[in-house]
């Protein structure tokens, strides 16, 4: 099947064509007829993107207000491991309680191969405000939970349900008014998912040392139904329906490109989401304080808001697997120059969090905008959902496997292991960048 390419050529660009396509391109569709017709009245090669306005920054807001009461929350999940482990769940090991954070990241990602398909077929409305009114109640049921199958049944399998309604959708849409500027919108919106982890460890902080667990997660609901209702007021679809957008087509992965983009992202993110589940339990081991833990989150976070905007500015410049490229390897670096020998410096703890947030805020906003420059903007949906319903095995497991390697090989071994896997996602977005060239490596390429 034929992709077409979303980059424009400019004398240090390139067009990237799908290496087995051997059909001419579509003629450019003629802007200056005297009545052009209307968006749902087009041949879907030919409509053009708004690349702005209030509409389409409204969208931004709306799908910045759905990753900030989603993705931040779950930025916040170590927070949880280690306040479920001394209080309601303290007969736990760390790798069992991992599973219920797990469940909930896995869910999230790998419902999006249904959930995909349904919003090019249907668009973002009613799946935003059944996903909505799901995960607030979620959250108000989150406060009575006192066993374990409580926090599975109602964090990870109703809380991974719903939160899938909410971030596919809030990504998808941003490809129905964002072509050129694509990864500047893309890392806007992502800049929710910091907010959130920087905002959400602080009330949670103050909410547990001054009310009880019940009226901590009362107050978060509240926070995220405002949330919530922002993002179903500003989110709007444009584009009309594809016909055939309920199936899920795993032909995609027929496309290397896709195939070691897709291999690539589940490496960094079993790092990131290990990372995020695993950091306030591994500072405690290292004879860190608990406020530390707390304070490691948000700070992660904070840097990890610079990195999103950062990333989608200069992606749309440089080319979004370029960009990719560079944040990985700025990751890699961070990991084995301050993570691994942080030891018992709590400084060099502080100064690690940061830097290693600036690095995965840029990748994890970067992408899902690499995969959609893979396919058309009606197909957005689809190709995010399928490619992330892989993705989610990779975070399923991350937490409670780190949560046994941490106290089984200690904390050099469990950060080397996590850096060993950084390099493999490397490795992969260089063989996906290669692919994007026909396996001929130009360096001064924009892609």
């Amino acid at each position: 099947m034929a992709r077409d390419a979303t980059e424009q050529s400019t004398s240090h660009e390139l067009t990237v064509p799908h290496p087995t396509s051997t059909h001419p391109a579509p003629p450019p569709h003629n802007l200056l007829q005297d009545h052009e017709p209307s968006i749902t009245s087009r041949s879907r090669n030919d409509y053009t993107f708004p690349e702005g306005g209030a509409r389409a920054w409204l969208v931004i807001l709306g799908s910045f207000s759905i990753i900030c009461g989603t993705f931040g929350l779950i930025s916040s999940v170590g927070l949880f491991q280690a306040y479920w482990q001394v209080h309601q769940l303290s007969s736990y090991t760390t790798r069992d309680i991992g599973w219920i954070s797990a469940v909930n990241v896995f869910l999230n990602l790998f419902l999006g191969v249904q959930i995909g398909p349904l919003f090019d077929r249907y668009g973002p409305r009613w799946l935003v405000l059944a996903g909505s009114v799901i995960y607030v109640v979620g959250l108000v049921l989150l406060a009575q939970c006192v066993k374990y199958w409580h926090f599975m049944l109602v964090y990870g399998v109703l809380g991974g349900t719903s939160s899938a309604f909410l971030t596919t959708t809030a990504l998808a849409v941003v490809a129905h008014w964002f072509e050129a500027k694509r990864g500047m919108a893309s890392g806007i919106a992502f800049v929710g998912s910091s907010v959130g982890g920087i905002g959400f460890p602080l009330v949670l902080k103050s909410a547990l040392e001054n009310l009880n667990w019940a009226w901590a997660i009362r107050v978060v609901a509240l926070i995220v139904l405002v949330l919530m209702v922002v993002g179903n007021l500003c989110i709007r679809g444009r584009l009309p329906p594809r016909r055939n957008g309920g199936a899920v087509d795993l032909k995609c992965f027929q496309d290397p490109r896709f195939s070691w983009a897709t291999i690539g992202v589940a490496l960094f993110e079993f790092v990131l989401f290990g990372a995020l589940g695993l950091l306030p339990t591994y500072g405690l081991q290292q004879g860190f304080s608990s406020q530390t833990s707390f304070n490691i989150i948000a700070i992660l976070n904070a840097g990890s808001a610079f990195g999103r905007s950062f990333s989608g500015y200069i992606s749309d410049r440089v080319g979004r697997f370029n960009t990719m490229i560079i944040t990985l390897t700025w990751s890699l670096i961070v990991t084995f120059a301050l993570w691994l020998p942080v030891g018992n410096h709590v400084v060099l703890f502080y100064i690690f969090a940061p830097l290693f947030g600036f690095g995965s805020g840029s990748i994890i906003s970067m992408a899902p905008v690499c995969i959609g420059q893979l396919c058309k903007a009606d197909q957005y949906g689809q190709y995010y959902g399928t490619s992330y319903s892989i993705v989610a095995f990779a975070t399923l497991i991350c937490i409670p496997v780190g949560g046994e390697l941490l106290p089984t090989i200690g904390s050099v071994g469990f950060v080397t292991i996590f850096g060993g896997i950084l390099v493999l996602s490397l490795a992969s977005f260089l063989m996906a960048r290669w692919a994007c060239l026909e396996y001929r490596w130009k360096w001064n390429v924009k892609i």
